[in-house]
């Protein structure tokens, strides 16, 4: 547990620290790129210094979403309060498409009516360093951002990617300005603005995904799973659910196969320490571990059933095969692709399965993959 609490302050002061290089770095550019914008007349470039702006914004409420998801659960919120640093992520992709309609509705009318604008040598060479430290800054505060899974930080380096694209662009058609008098920032600009706005689109709906449930990483979900499978006396682990109450706060069940044999005692002594292991390893609390028994008497009937499905490439997997000898019945769980006609699937096994053992009716139940 001091382990765990230890990571989870070193990922806060990651992403404060990150978040306030992004803030200094971002004013530095407003003050530059607004006294640049102002002088030579050039709405480009204002509007960039405006884009810093809400950048440096950006990195304030990815602190404040931080130190608030960062707070210990409570009676009103046992779960405690990961989920905030979406709702951040969701604000800066708001404040990302601000900027980009702002953008939108600014720069369109400099297509038909543009302005004149006097560059000079000196803020050429001023944006042009700006564009190089915005790529720099962007692809460091989304790295930082991807090594401690905050949404928030991505979206600010996102954000600030797509920042030193505009500042490339407006480069360019000062350039053009410059040496051939054509002024291209409208047009620059109204394509930038579309490129910002569909970017803050895609950060809305990953988001939302993550806050709906999206489905488990699949190596996740694997290395899970074979963890699980290592200890001694564990046949298979299925099921695997996992809910997400934060970005470093994630709970979830698992259903393991285990010797019929097996008492009360010896199941409580195993998943205990499987419980210990997977919170260990990666941070995931299983907060129920159910047990299916596994028979040896009817290994010959469950052969012929794996032998069926093999069949059939829509049937991912096979598990819970369990025997009621008194009222004769065998139940399996069984996964089928969602793309697939699932009860057309399940009738024509039920129908071999039966006709090879008829002695035992069958309970297909169904069962879902819930990673990737």
């Amino acid at each position: 547990m001091k382990n765990v609490e230890k990571s989870e302050k070193s990922r806060e002061e990651i992403i404060v620290r990150t978040s306030i290089i992004g803030i200094v770095v971002n004013l530095i550019l407003v003050a530059f790129k607004a006294t640049i914008g102002i002088l030579v007349n050039s709405i480009a470039i204002t509007l960039d210094a405006v884009n810093n702006l809400t950048d440096a914004l950006s990195s304030i409420i990815t602190i404040i979403g931080t130190k608030l998801a960062g707070r210990k659960p409570d009676a009103e919120h046992p779960y405690g309060y990961g989920r905030i640093e979406y709702f951040t992520s969701i604000i800066i992709a708001a404040i990302v498409l601000w900027a980009g309609i702002t953008a939108l509705t600014e720069s369109a009318p400099k297509i038909l009516h543009p302005d004149v604008t006097s560059y000079t040598t000196v803020s050429l060479i001023i944006v042009a360093v700006a564009v190089v430290v915005k790529f720099v800054l962007g692809r460091y505060v989304k790295g930082v951002g991807e090594n401690v899974d905050s949404q928030a930080l991505v979206a600010s380096g996102s954000d600030a990617f797509f920042d030193g694209i505009l500042s490339f662009a407006t480069l360019i058609a000062a350039i053009i300005s410059m040496f051939y008098h054509i002024s291209l920032e409208g047009i620059l600009g109204v394509i930038i603005a579309l490129v910002i706005i569909k970017a803050s689109i895609d950060m809305i709906r990953e988001t939302v995904d993550s806050m709906l449930g999206d489905r488990i990483d699949s190596k996740l979900s694997h290395d899970i799973k074979q963890s699980i499978c290592e200890f001694p006396g564990v046949y298979g682990a299925y099921d695997l659910i996992l809910h997400n109450y934060g970005p470093e706060e994630m709970q979830g069940s698992v259903h393991i196969e285990v010797d019929d044999s097996l008492t009360a005692v010896d199941i409580q002594k195993l998943t205990r320490k499987i419980t210990f292991r997977i919170y260990d390893e990666y941070g995931v609390a299983l907060t129920g571990i159910g047990i299916y028994a596994k028979n040896e008497k009817y290994t010959d009937i469950r052969s012929d059933l794996e032998s069926i499905i093999g069949n059939y490439p829509e049937i991912k997997e096979i598990h819970a095969f369990s025997v009621f000898e008194e009222d004769n019945l065998i139940t399996v769980d069984m996964i089928v692709d969602f793309s697939a006609d699932r009860d057309e699937i399940k009738g024509k096994v039920y129908d071999e399965i039966k006709s090879k053992h008829p002695q035992f009716n069958y309970m297909i139940i169904d069962d879902y993959d819930y990673s990737d």
